[in-house]
C-alpha cells in the first residue's frame, strides 16, 4: 500500500475522532447549564442544547460550510449549498503540497461541531426566560450565516487572515463570537425575575444540581482535547505528532491554571470556596489557551489560563453590577476570557502581532454582536423572545415543554 494512503487514512481517522470529542462537548454544555439553572427550567435547557446541535448540523450542510470556506470575496462570502465533492484517490496518490491529507468529509464534520459549540454558548446566557422557539430560530441564523461569515474572514482566508489575525482553534472565532451573540440576547431579553433588587442588590439564584454542572466541566475539559488537538489537522508525521502532544499538554495546564486561580480569588473575595467560580475558572482557562495552544511552554500555558481564571471571576461580578443576567457565566467564561486568549497570542508567538489580534477582536465582536442584536430584535417583533412572568414563575419546563425534569422531587412553584 502506498504510504500516502496510510497517512491519509490515519489523518482522516484522527480528524474524525477529534470531531467526535468536540461533539461530546455538546453534552458538557448541556450538563453544565442544566446544573446551573433552577430545577423548573431543566427540561427546557436540555431541549435547547440537543436541538441546537441538530440545527447547526443542517444549516452548516445547507449553507454555512460554503460561506465559511468557498468564497472568493474577503468580506462578503458567496453562498453555496451542500458540501461539494470528496477527494479522489488520484489526488491523494499524486503527492506533493497540493495533495489532500484527510477526507473532505472529515473536515466538514469537524467544522460542524465547532458551529454547534459556538451556538451552545448562547443557550446558557439566556436560560430560564427565553422562548424555546425564539432561541431555535436564532440558532438557524447564527449557525447558517452569522458564525460562518466571520469564520470566512479568518479561517476561510478573508480579510482578517490578510491582516495577520491568528486564532489556532477559536478563542475569538468560536468562543468570543458565541459570547457576543449571547450578550446581544441578554440585552434584548432582560434579567430573570427577582435577580436584581431596586437598590442595586444582586440576589443569588442557585442552580439546582452542581453535581451535573461539575460533570459538565469534566466533559468539556475532555472534549477540549479534540477541540484544540484536532485543530492541528494532522498527526501522521513527527512534527505534527509532537505538536499534538504539546497542544494537549498546554490545554490541560491552562485549564488547571484557570481553575486554581479562580478558586483562590473567590476564596479571597467571598471568604468561601465558590464551586461555580471554580468551574468557570477551568472553562476560562480552556478558552484562554485555545487561540494558541501550540506556541507556549507548559508553564506559560498554565499562566495564560490563570489570568483567564482571574478575569472570569471579576467579569461575572461586573456583569451583575451592570444588571446583565447570565445564569451560566457564559459571557464571562467565553467572551472576557476569549478576548484575553486572543490578545495573549503575541506573548508567546513571534509571528502574531497585537495589531492583527486587536483587529480580530474588534471585527468579530462588532459583526456578531450587531448582527445578533438585529436578529434578536426582529424575532422579538415577530414572535417575541420572552416567556410571560407567570410562565417564568412556574418554570420554562412547563410553559415550553409541558414536562418537568424532576417531577417526583420538585414543585413548579417557587
Amino acid at each position: 500500500m502506498d504510504i500516502s494512503q496510510v497517512t491519509y487514512a490515519l489523518d482522516t481517522f484522527y480528524f474524525l475522532l477529534c470531531g467526535i470529542l468536540v461533539m461530546w462537548m455538546a453534552a458538557g454544555f448541556a450538563m453544565l447549564e442544566a446544573g446551573l439553572v433552577r430545577a423548573k427550567s431543566t427540561t427546557e435547557i436540555l431541549a435547547k442544547n440537543i436541538a441546537l446541535f441538530a440545527i447547526a448540523s443542517v444549516m452548516y450542510l445547507l449553507i454555512g460550510y460554503y460561506i465559511m470556506y468557498s468564497s472568493d470575496s474577503p468580506i462578503f462570502p458567496s453562498l453555496g449549498f451542500l458540501i461539494g465533492s470528496e477527494n479522489t484517490a488520484d489526488a491523494v496518490l499524486a503527492g506533493g503540497d497540493d495533495a489532500p491529507y484527510y477526507s473532505s468529509r472529515a473536515d466538514f464534520f469537524f467544522q460542524i461541531v465547532f458551529a454547534g459549540a459556538c451556538m451552545s454558548i448562547v443557550s446558557g446566557a439566556v436560560a430560564e426566560r427565553m422562548k424555546l422557539w425564539s432561541f431555535l430560530l436564532f440558532a438557524v441564523v447564527m449557525t447558517g450565516f452569522i458564525y460562518p461569515i466571520q469564520g470566512a474572514w479568518s479561517w476561510g482566508g478573508g480579510w482578517l487572515s490578510d491582516v495577520g489575525y491568528s486564532d489556532y482553534a477559536g478563542s475569538g472565532i468560536v468562543h468570543m463570537a458565541g459570547a457576543a451573540a449571547a450578550l446581544a440576547g441578554v440585552l434584548v431579553l432582560g434579567p430573570r425575575r427577582g435577580k436584581y433588587g431596586p437598590n442595586g442588590q444582586v440576589n443569588a439564584i442557585p442552580g439546582c444540581n452542581l453535581a451535573l454542572a461539575t460533570l459538565g466541566i469534566f466533559i468539556l475539559w475532555m472534549g477540549w482535547f479534540g477541540f484544540n488537538g484536532g485543530s492541528e489537522l494532522k498527526i501522521s508525521d513527527i512534527d505534527s505528532a509532537n505538536n499534538v502532544a504539546q497542544v494537549l499538554v498546554n490545554t490541560n495546564m491552562s485549564a488547571a491554571g484557570g481553575l486554581i486561580a479562580a478558586m483562590i480569588v473567590s476564596r479571597i473575595l467571598f471568604g468561601k470556596t465558590d464551586l461555580t467560580m471554580i468551574l468557570n475558572g477551568a472553562l476560562a482557562g480552556l478558552v484562554s489557551i485555545t487561540a494558541d495552544p501550540l506556541s507556549p511552554s507548559a508553564l506559560s500555558a498554565m499562566m495564560i489560563g490563570a489570568v483567564g481564571g482571574v478575569i472570569v471571576v471579576f467579569s461575572v461580578l461586573a456583569l451583575d453590577k451592570l444588571k446583565q443576567d447570565d445564569p451560566a457565566g457564559a459571557i464571562s467564561a467565553h467572551g472576557s476570557a476569549g478576548i484575553w486568549g486572543v490578545m495573549a497570542v503575541p506573548l508567546t508567538n513571534a509571528e502574531a502581532t497585537f495589531g492583527g489580534q486587536l483587529a480580530g477582536v474588534v471585527g468579530i465582536f462588532l459583526w456578531v454582536f450587531l448582527a445578533s442584536l438585529l436578529v434578536w430584535y426582529i424575532i422579538k417583533a415577530i414572535i417575541g423572545v420572552r416567556i410571560s412572568e407567570e410562565e417564568e414563575y412556574e418554570g420554562a419546563d412547563i410553559s415550553e415543554c409541558g414536562m418537568e425534569a424532576y417531577p417526583e422531587f420538585t414543585s413548579t412553584k417557587g
